[in-house]
């Protein structure tokens, strides 16, 4: 059996450790799923110039070699560690964003491995990650070479509002190929209401209540996975804050992706922003609209 009939995993690699991390992971992702797993190296314009060669030559002999090599390296190291899954291989001649976004057309699930380490936030996530999380159409996850560890020891999903059923069911999902418990956590923080008095307790409680309804709301799909054990959470904190925190014992966090919001919004927003560059554990990013 290819797999093949069963979905595509599409994941990048280039020639640094962090990408054979995510292949892994990719591979075994394949490998539960039943998909084919398609990997992809881009060599973009660039790699003309760094050859010594004029742009509009193409690419280079060299930089043909180099992309091979790279390419039979993945390959062998997914077979050696995942026999089953059927793997095609794609050398690209676009920028790496656009060339894993492009094989991805007809994809399941994109892959992209990230550094984890660095002294500012965009070279910690690595650009290559950061567009694809901020412009694919599928989920992607973002697998960072120091947070790897079992997706069976819990998914955690982030809950915005009541749009985000789309992230709710792909961590659903997972829970059922890996046999993990799933977290949902949706938190609030009552600014208004600081430096309460008596009065206004009543309207901290509407308030707390309006926020349960919403997470219920998001957690409809929970009844479609009965084998899956789902604990909802309604914490007062930074989104960001508790949904780093508890990363820590977590296999998987599942954040949604709104549409940008104003004229200076972050593509990712800043809150998935803020959670690719902290979290302890590979993250998966679910557009939603």
């Amino acid at each position: 059996m290819t797999g093949a009939e069963h979905g595509v995993v599409v994941v990048g690699v280039d020639d640094g450790s962090n990408s054979w991390v995510a292949a892994d992971w990719a591979a075994a992702e394949a490998a539960r799923r039943g998909c084919s797993l398609k990997i992809v190296h881009a060599v973009g314009r660039e790699a003309d110039a760094a050859y010594g060669e004029p742009l509009e030559l193409g690419l280079t002999e060299r930089a043909r070699e180099a992309a091979a090599g790279v390419l039979d390296d993945a390959r062998a190291r997914v077979t050696a560690g995942h026999p089953g899954v059927h793997v095609e291989t794609e050398a690209a001649r676009e920028d790496p964003a656009g060339a894993l976004m492009s094989a991805a057309k007809d994809a399941d699930l994109i892959v992209v491995g990230t550094r984890g380490r660095g002294g500012f936030a965009e070279l910690l996530l690595g650009s290559v990650s950061r567009k694809v999380a901020a412009h694919a159409d599928r989920p992607v996850v973002v697998v960072r070479g120091d947070t790897v560890k079992p997706v069976g020891n819990g998914i955690v999903a982030g809950v915005r509002d009541e749009r985000d059923e789309a992230a709710v069911r792909f961590a659903l999902v997972e829970a059922e190929l890996h046999r993990a418990d799933v977290r949902l956590v949706h938190s609030w923080t009552p600014l208004a209401h600081t430096g309460l008095v008596t009065s206004q307790v009543s309207h901290v409680e509407q308030e707390r209540n309006a926020h349960t309804q919403l997470l219920n709301h998001a957690a409809r799909s929970v009844i479609e996975h009965p084998t899956v054990h789902v604990d909802t959470e309604l914490t007062v904190d930074s989104a960001a804050g508790a949904l780093v925190k508890v990363s820590d014992g977590a296999g998987l966090v599942v954040l949604p992706r709104h549409p940008v919001e104003g004229r200076f919004g972050l593509p990712l927003g800043t809150v998935v922003h803020a959670v690719l560059h902290h979290a302890r554990c590979p993250v998966a990013v679910v557009p939603v609209s």
